[in-house]
C-alpha cells in the first residue's frame, strides 16, 4: 500500500505524470457521467455533475498547455532530421509528427484566447485546425509504430539467421516482447484518440459529432490508462 502511494506521489510530482492522471480523471468522469445520463435519459444530477467536472479538468489541461510550446520546440530541435543511421521512413514520419505537434499548440492557444475573450476572433476555426493537427499527429504516430514493428521483426529474423550460422549473439526474448508491446500499446492508444479527434471535427466529416459522452470517455480513458502504464513501465505515451 505504501509503495503504491509513493508511486502515485512520484507521478504527481512531475508535470507529465500529473497531466496523465488529470487526463485519466477527466475522461473517466466523462465516461461515468455519460453512462449515468444515458441510463436516466439525461436527468441524472450526478451524471451532469461528473460531466461538468470532466469539462473543468479538460479546461485545466488546456490552460496548462499554454506553457508547452518551448518544451516541444526543444524536443523538435534536438531531434532535428533524426539520426543518420535511423530508418529514413521513420525519420520522415517523426519530423512530420514533430511539425504537426509544434503547430498544434499555437492553434489551440488562439482558440482558447478567443473563447476567453482575450483576443477578438472566432474560436471555431482554430479549434478545428488544432484538432486536425492532433489527428494528423496521431496518424503519423500510428504509421511510425507500424513501421517500427516491421523493422523490429526483420531485425529478429536476422538475429535468428545469425544464430543459426554460429553467431554467439542471441535475441533477448524479454526485451523483444517489451519493445513490441510498447509499439502495440502506442497504436491502440493513438487509435482511440484518433477516433475522438474525428468526432470533434465539424459535422459531416466521417463520424464527427456522432459519439455519445460515454463513448468519448471510454476511448479517452483507454488511451489515458495505456499512457499511464507506459509511463510506469518506462515507455513513452503522450496524448492531448
Amino acid at each position: 500500500m505504501a509503495n503504491s502511494v509513493n508511486g502515485l506521489v512520484n507521478i504527481l510530482e512531475s508535470y507529465r505524470g500529473r497531466d496523465k492522471v488529470v487526463r485519466t480523471l477527466c475522461y473517466g468522469s466523462q465516461l461515468a457521467g455519460g453512462v449515468l445520463c444515458q441510463k436516466a435519459s439525461g436527468r441524472s444530477e450526478l451524471g451532469k455533475s461528473l460531466l461538468v467536472f470532466s469539462a473543468q479538468l479538460s479546461q485545466c489541461r488546456t490552460v496548462l498547455r499554454l506553457f508547452d510550446d518551448l518544451s516541444m520546440y526543444a524536443y523538435s530541435r534536438d531531434y532535428g532530421l533524426g539520426a543518420k543511421d535511423e530508418d529514413s521512413a521513420l525519420r520522415c514520419m517523426s519530423v512530420l509528427n514533430n511539425l504537426a505537434d509544434q503547430l498544434y499548440y499555437p492553434c489551440e492557444h488562439l482558440a482558447w484566447a478567443a473563447d476567453a475573450k482575450v483576443i477578438s476572433t472566432q474560436s471555431g476555426k482554430w479549434w478545428t485546425l488544432s484538432t486536425a493537427l492532433w489527428g494528423i499527429s496521431l496518424l503519423l504516430g500510428i504509421m511510425r509504430s507500424l513501421r517500427a514493428i516491421v523493422l523490429f521483426k526483420r531485425k529478429l529474423k536476422q538475429r535468428e539467421r545469425d544464430r543459426c550460422v554460429g553467431s554467439s549473439e542471441a535475441p533477448n526474448g524479454m526485451e523483444n516482447r517489451q519493445q513490441l508491446c510498447s509499439e502495440v500499446f502506442s497504436i491502440l492508444s493513438s487509435m482511440a484518440d484518433f477516433a475522438n479527434a474525428v468526432n470533434w471535427m465539424p459535422p459531416g466529416f466521417l463520424w464527427a459529432g456522432k459519439f455519445p459522452d460515454w463513448l468519448v470517455g471510454l476511448l479517452g480513458t483507454t488511451s489515458s490508462l495505456i499512457g499511464l502504464y507506459q509511463m510506469c513501465a518506462g515507455g513513452s505515451g503522450g496524448s492531448v
